[in-house]
Parts: structure tokens; C-alpha cells; sequence
């Protein structure tokens, strides 16, 4: 598990100790260093004395960085589909380059989110604890565009299609026809009327959105199992609670010859990947006093996960007057284990400062594949199994015992 800063004033606050009252060791043993005689610093807190039973508390900033399952897909491309033939002689020919001009791949590479954890329980006079933790990490956006000057800048034909963006839509509805004077005049100088028909065919602005969330709690108890003066093992038991939350957004924007779009002339698709998962946890682990009010802990867990699993699909113009949306759930095992290493500092009586690294570790969870889908009359969105998905990084926080 991943809340382990209740150790120290706040072990013997989770009463991982082989009898139902504390050794005394000598020397200045392990009993000696999480019970502190003597405190290195006084503060004016109202913490406790740990040996007793009580409530303990928490609060850790976290610092993750997660996989990021999302497969790379042409979004778009530079020029536009020549609708009616009109200029080319081929309906639907490609007039202009036709190379990429938005792609996943453009949002970036992964990074590091901040996030925060809290940590309430009850340590028993048997030094048996009962907690609850709750964690979640901020939503982590990655943006990419593409607009009307083309990469160079401006190197294309000299009839200047590649300012022009499209993507291979089909099965739309009239609402998504685009502006009026965009499909009568603003290609080749007014060659036929619908010609470039279609919000996605010889658009003008293009951007794309990806945001990952990540949340975890668990409920459970810790339990003594061995303890000598510089080392304490343990082992705990609960329920646990995971969630990736994935959505990726996709905005079309098809202005006039005048430059002028109005919300019915932008087209907003959304394709939200949200899995929640539930299930039992059995753990164990393993302190180590350094000396100096210092010390180092190993903790590892595993558990067998329900994922409840829901897709959400849908495209909506921007003035919400038309939208068409698909939805499915399914159900996944999802086989989890998490690591946590720790070091620990105790200034004082029923305080703990701990500093740490933790790896969240997932197997069988779901992934976008194909994040945009250009059918828009069967929004069968592509996923796929992801064997392995890591959630990893670094904690810092303080607990108290009262």
C-alpha cells in the first residue's frame, strides 16, 4: 500500500509490535527510537503518546508519472477532398499535398503530475490499526494544433491547398455541412457550390486534447506479525479502489471567406475511457531502524481487481444543437500490484516525516488505440488490451498521532 508514513510515532500508532503493549529494548533499540523519549525538536503540536491507542492521521504530496496508452493516429491532413470533382475530376480526389498535419503523436511526451494524499485511522490497544486512505493525482492535459500556415512556413502548391486542413469524416449529417460561403467560394475562387463540403473538409483550425487522471483508495487493517529491537514486519489486509480516468477531444473549426465561423460552423468530437477498479488486497512489510531517529521501510501488496469499464463516444457541434453519441460497458480482471520504499525521520513524539518512491503496477487494463473515429454514422471507437500500464513517482508527507 501506499500510505506507510504512519510508522514511527505513527507505528506504534498502527501497532505493528508482537505484544498488545511496547517493548522497552535497550541501548536505544527500535521500541526506544518510534516511541522517543527524548524528542530532537519541541514543537507546540498536539500530538500524543503512541503507545496508547488514538486516532492517526496524514497528509503526503505526491509527484506521478503514468503510462500513456494512447496509439498514434492521423488526425488529419494538409489539403482538402475534392467533394464533387469539380477540380480534379475525380469525387473525392486529394487536392494538395495530402502529407500529415495532426497527429496524436504531436501531443508530446508524457509527464510528471502532482497529487496529494490523505490518511485517517484508529490504532486499537492490541496494536491492531483500522485506516482509510483516499489519493488522486491533478488532471494532466496535452494539447496539439494545426492551422492554416503549413509547415515551411507556408511551403505548398502554389494554389495554396495545404492551408486548407481535412480529415476523412463521412456519414455526417447536413448540420455538419460547414459554412455557407466556405463551400460555395473559398476554394479555387468559387468553383461549384459544396465543393469542400463538410466542417472537416478545408478547415481552417484543428486541435487536439488528452487528459489523464489517475485516483486510488483503500480501507484496511495492519496487523503485527514479528518484531525485534531494529525491525518490524507486518501484514495487512483491505479493499481497494483504482480509476484511469482517459479523454481525448478533437475541435474542428471551419470559417468563411471572410474569416468568420459561428458556433454551428465547429464540430467537437469527444472519446472518454473511464475504468474503475474494485476488489480485495493482502500485503506485507518491513521496517528497519538506521539510528539517529532515521529508518527505512519495504512495503508490498498485491490484489485482484472487477474493472468496470465505459466508453463514451460522441460528436457535437459547438452550439450543442446536434449530437450523436454511442456508449458501452464492459467488465475486466485486472490483476494489481504495488511497491513502496520509504525512508523516515522522527523529530518528535507522534510525529513522522517520510520521503519515498512508490510503483502502482496494472495488468489487463483497457487503451485507445484509435481515439477519433471518422464514421460518423457507427461511432465503433478502437480499443485495446494494455498488458501493462505503470503508475510511478515520488511522496513526501508528514503524519501525526493524537
Amino acid at each position: 500500500m501506499r500510505i506507510r508514513f504512519v510508522f514511527g510515532a505513527l507505528l506504534t500508532a498502527t501497532g505493528l509490535v508482537a505484544t498488545s503493549a511496547p517493548a522497552r529494548a535497550q541501548g536505544g533499540g527500535l521500541s526506544d527510537y518510534y516511541v522517543p523519549s527524548t524528542p530532537s525538536l519541541n514543537a507546540p503540536i498536539p500530538t500524543g503518546n503512541p503507545r496508547t491507542s488514538g486516532v492517526f492521521t496524514a497528509a503526503e504530496f505526491v509527484f506521478y508519472s503514468q503510462t500513456r496508452t494512447l496509439e498514434n493516429q492521423v488526425i488529419a491532413i494538409r489539403g482538402f477532398f475534392d467533394a464533387g470533382g469539380l477540380i480534379t475530376g475525380v469525387p473525392g480526389a486529394i487536392v494538395g499535398t495530402g502529407t500529415t498535419a495532426l497527429q496524436t503523436n504531436d501531443l508530446g511526451r508524457s509527464s510528471y503530475s502532482p497529487g496529494y494524499r490523505v490518511t485517517i485511522g484508529w490504532k486499537t490497544d492490541d496494536n491492531m490499526s483500522i485506516y482509510a486512505n483516499f489519493m488522486q493525482t491533478v488532471p494532466m492535459k496535452y494539447n496539439a494544433g494545426a492551422s492554416i500556415v503549413p509547415p515551411g512556413p507556408f511551403r505548398g502548391p502554389l494554389n495554396l491547398a495545404d492551408s486548407f486542413i481535412s480529415a476523412p469524416v463521412f456519414n455526417i449529417t447536413p448540420n455538419y455541412a460547414g459554412p455557407l460561403l466556405d463551400t460555395q467560394f473559398d476554394v479555387n475562387g468559387g468553383v461549384g457550390t459544396g465543393n469542400t463540403y463538410g466542417i472537416f473538409n478545408a478547415a481552417d483550425e484543428m486541435t487536439i486534447e488528452y487528459i489523464t487522471m489517475f485516483t486510488q483508495a483503500e480501507a484496511g487493517v495492519r496487523t503485527p506479525l514479528f518484531q525485534s529491537e531494529y525491525s518490524r514486519v507486518y501484514g495487512s489486509a483491505g479493499v481497494r479502489f483504482a480509476w484511469f480516468f482517459e479523454r481525448f477531444r478533437w475541435r474542428t473549426a471551419d470559417r468563411d471567406i471572410n474569416g468568420d465561423a459561428t458556433e454551428v460552423d465547429v464540430a467537437n468530437f469527444t472519446n472518454t475511457l473511464s475504468q474503475r477498479m474494485y476488489g480485495p488486497f493482502f500485503g506485507c512489510g518491513h521496517e528497519l531502524y538506521l539510528g539517529k531517529a532515521f529508518a527505512i521501510s519495504l512495503d508490498v501488496s498485491g490484489a485482484a481487481l472487477l474493472s468496470v469499464v465505459k466508453e463514451r463516444v460522441q460528436y457535437k457541434l459547438g452550439d450543442a444543437s446536434s449530437t450523436n453519441k454511442r456508449s458501452r460497458n464492459i467488465y475486466d480482471i485486472v490483476p494489481n500490484a504495488n511497491v513502496d520504499v520509504s525512508g523516515c525521520w522522527y523529530p518528535l513524539e507522534g510525529v513522522q516525516v517520510r520521503a519515498g518512491y512508490s510503483a502502482m503496477m496494472f495488468f489487463n487494463t483497457r487503451s485507445m488505440d484509435q481515439p477519433a473515429v471518422f464514421n460518423f454514422g457507427a461511432l465503433d471507437a478502437q480499443y485495446g488490451k494494455q498488458a501493462f500500464r505503470l503508475v510511478h513517482g515520488f511522496t513526501v508527507g508528514v503524519g501525526l498521532f493524537f
